[in-house]
């Protein structure tokens, strides 16, 4: 990254140019005015000035064709920003279906990140050129907001949900990250780097950095210490398939089970409970750790993703052994490190190993 002095940060993704253009439009269009209404306060001003106590200026009426142009006129270029804004808006939220997730989890002071092979890193984050990049962020305790000044995105972590945000970097280098929301007494440390690297010396820092288990085994084991298995096979909804498709309600209603619907239903089980089913199931809130909340979610899109069927509800799928788990059959795991109802056990691991326990 090049430290000299920038007017404006780096463009190092496929957004930030789009982000750009939109803001140098906005920046023209207020300046061009600025100057515009300037120019003609000074110039009527000294025009139409009074001259003397006794003058009284003419009567001018006020044409039709003027009002109608400076009403127009702003009107269309506030509606340009609008779409303009709108558009990029809705594609900024919207990352593409062959996205590559890392998860991310903001806490008082630090970003933890965690790659799909199960790497972590603390404050860093390392990732290729090229490729499609999704995070799944979540805070642990209050109001953050994960900023790449370089890739113009920024995005509020908000405790009790799950947030996403996706780009694609294009060149080389090491970026700024802030959390750009003020979290605390040493909100100014929460500070790191973002590393981007070519596809072939990313693969190569992954295959180097300390092995971790990838969530999806983290949250089977979680899935089997919770007693989770006990119940979603007859007595609860089967978890195969049930990522991505359409779940019909209780209360008549249908929903999409995403991983929005997924952290509620952890959470919260009353809050849509899937019909055929008693609203059975105890809350884990204060018994999961944000960490253990995504491990957990990734668990059951590994059973397989679902679609809805055009203008029906998609029924839940038999039980049945999917990527090597059956819902119906406890994997054979080893005893997690935590039990249930104990307070969540979290481990902080530093850059490329090492760290603490807190």
């Amino acid at each position: 990254m090049d430290e000299r002095f920038r007017l404006f940060p780096e463009e190092a993704s496929t957004l930030a140019r789009e982000t750009d253009h939109l803001l140098y439009y906005l920046l023209g269009v207020s300046v061009f005015f600025t100057l515009l209404i300037f120019v003609f306060v000074v110039y009527f001003a000294l025009r139409y000035r009074r001259r003397s106590d006794n003058e009284f200026p003419p009567e001018v009426p006020s044409p039709l064709s003027l009002e109608i142009t400076w009403s127009v006129v702003p009107f269309i270029l506030m509606m340009g920003m609008f779409f303009w804004g709108a558009s990029l808006y809705v594609q900024m939220k919207r990352p593409p279906a062959n996205a590559m997730q890392i998860n991310v989890v903001g806490k008082q002071w630090m970003w933890k990140v965690q790659h799909p092979n199960g790497a972590r890193e603390i404050n860093e984050l390392h990732v290729p050129t090229g490729r499609t990049i999704r995070l799944m962020m979540a805070s642990q305790d209050v109001v953050h907001s994960f900023f790449i000044p370089a890739f113009r995105i920024k995005q509020d972590v908000i405790p009790g949900s799950f947030v996403t945000q996706w780009f694609i970097a294009t060149k080389p280098g090491t970026y700024h990250l802030f959390c750009s929301q003020y979290c605390g007494t040493e909100h100014s440390k929460m500070v790191g780097r973002v590393i981007v690297l070519r596809p072939e010396e990313y693969e190569a820092w992954l295959a180097g950095a300390p092995p971790d288990e990838p969530p999806p085994i983290a949250g089977g084991r979680l899935f089997v210490t919770y007693g989770c298995v006990a119940c979603h096979s007859a007595r609860a909804p089967t978890m195969a398939g049930l990522y991505g498709s359409r779940v019909q309600l209780d209360d008549g209603s249908t929903t999409v089970a995403d991983d929005a619907y997924l952290r509620e239903s952890i959470i919260e089980p009353g809050a849509k409970v899937v019909a055929g089913y008693p609203p059975v199931m105890p809350s884990y809130r204060g018994q999961l750790s944000e960490e253990q909340l995504i491990d957990l979610v990734a668990y059951i899109k590994s059973l397989g993703a679902g679609a809805s069927t055009e203008g029906g509800v998609r029924p839940l799928p038999a039980t049945r052994p999917v990527n090597g788990f059956s819902p119906d059959r406890a994997p054979n795991y080893p005893p997690a490190r935590q039990t249930p109802g104990a307070e969540p056990v979290e481990v902080e691991r530093g850059r490329l190993g090492g760290g603490r326990e807190k």
